[in-house]
């Protein structure tokens, strides 16, 4: 083809399409053209490897930002080409073979393709461990030791499944192969064996310590490069992480999912954040240069004279890191003008002075309550004689 098309054209949806709704047209797109439903149409191959290829990306958060923000160059080195139909089956395995399909095409191959005669292999499941962050080292960048708990071989049986002094036999029902093929008009439909599950063979004398799955939980630790500039709620992939395959086929992946702390200072926006600065009455009429803090450390800040109260300055560059590379963000410092809960005397005079020369009508001088308490006797008293 001689150009790529938009990715969101492609899969004919909109730019702020959800993963559910780009997941759903990439499988209408993929059952259109899947060679299986194509044979011998070069045009549908290509359809079909282009819907992969826009999936591949739109799938992807991190490459879908990069994509919103500079389109296809901005992929450079990131986005996956599928020069053949096995590659996509390669990468989409856990999609092909009981995901969005349902074991639907048999000619496809799936997560890794066939082996052992033909036996449909699958892709591990993926899991989900989290990390929780200062606001801090998620300006910087950090790794995080997280602990969660995955599937290993078991000892006990050597992944086999089977206690030891046996062994699994092969299933009679799908020949070993994991699978049971059906013809449906011009299409083959794949299901999993209903016998062996899929796995090809059938234990009689499951091993105790796995039960006869062949592998048992372990606790593990791995270590998660976050990268500067992480928002609350993004996720970061160790790609061959996750669980093993249940018969031979590439592992799944693990997630880290980032939750970022509220700060005591700073309310973050993006890659912008936002400040609110109390200054003076005087600093905000005649003028003043303030320090502010910053997550680099302290900046200072020139307030020109008559600055109002909710006045906005920007500090370019002294926000967040862009995690996919872009641009800083902005420190917005806002201002407001604190008024003091208590004045000394020097600082009353010189209020009431402003005041006087403003013309302006203010509180009197307050008095304690008992005056208060005997002012308002007296007057009660000079009412009562003039009414009498």
């Amino acid at each position: 083809m001689a150009s790529k098309r938009d990715f969101y054209e492609v899969l004919n949806v909109a730019r702020d399409a959800s993963e559910r709704e780009i997941a759903g047209a990439y499988r209408k797109l993929a059952l259109k053209y899947h060679p299986d439903a194509n044979s011998n149409d070069e045009l549908a191959t290509e359809k079909f490897k282009e819907a992969a290829e826009a999936y591949e990306v739109l799938n992807d958060p991190q490459k879908r930002a990069r994509y919103d923000q500079y389109g296809h160059a901005g992929l450079e080195g990131m986005g996956q080409q599928f020069h053949e139909v096995e590659d996509i089956f390669e990468a989409f395995g856990d999609i092909f073979s009981g995901g969005l399909f349902g074991d639907l095409f048999g000619g496809g191959g799936s997560g890794g393709g066939r082996r052992g005669g033909g036996r449909r292999v699958r892709r591990g499941e993926d899991v989900r461990c989290d990390a929780t962050l200062d606001l801090e080292e998620a300006a910087r960048g950090v790794t995080k030791t997280v602990k969660l708990k995955r599937k290993s071989p078991c000892k006990k049986c050597s992944g086999s499944g089977a206690a030891p002094g046996s062994v699994a036999q092969s299933c009679q029902r799908c020949g070993g192969r994991g699978q049971v093929v059906q013809s449906a008009g011009i299409l083959r439909v794949q299901t999993v064996c209903p016998t062996c599950h899929g796995a090809g063979h059938v234990i009689s004398n499951p091993c105790d310590g796995c039960r006869g799955s062949g592998f048992v939980p372990e606790p593990v630790s791995l270590d998660v490069a976050i990268p500067a500039g992480i928002d609350d709620g993004m996720r970061v992939r160790l790609t061959g992480q996750g669980e093993p395959s249940p018969n031979g086929g590439p592992p799944g992946d693990c997630y880290c999912f980032v939750k970022v702390r509220p700060h005591s200072l700073f309310e973050r926006d993006g890659t912008h954040l936002i400040l609110r600065l109390p200054v003076t009455y005087s600093q905000a009429t005649l003028g003043a240069t303030v320090e502010v803090p910053t997550l680099a450390g302290p900046e200072e800040l020139k307030i020109p004279p008559g600055t109002p109260s909710g006045e906005v300055f920007r500090l370019r560059s002294k926000g967040m890191p862009d995690p996919h590379g872009g641009r800083p963000g902005d420190l917005h410092v806002q201002m407001y003008i604190e008024v003091p809960k208590k004045l000394n005397a020097a600082q009353e005079a010189l209020l009431r002075q402003l005041a006087e020369l403003e013309h302006t009508d203010v509180a009197p001088h307050r008095k304690s309550f008992l005056k208060q308490l005997r002012s308002y006797f007296a007057a009660t008293e000079d009412a009562a004689e003039n009414e009498g």
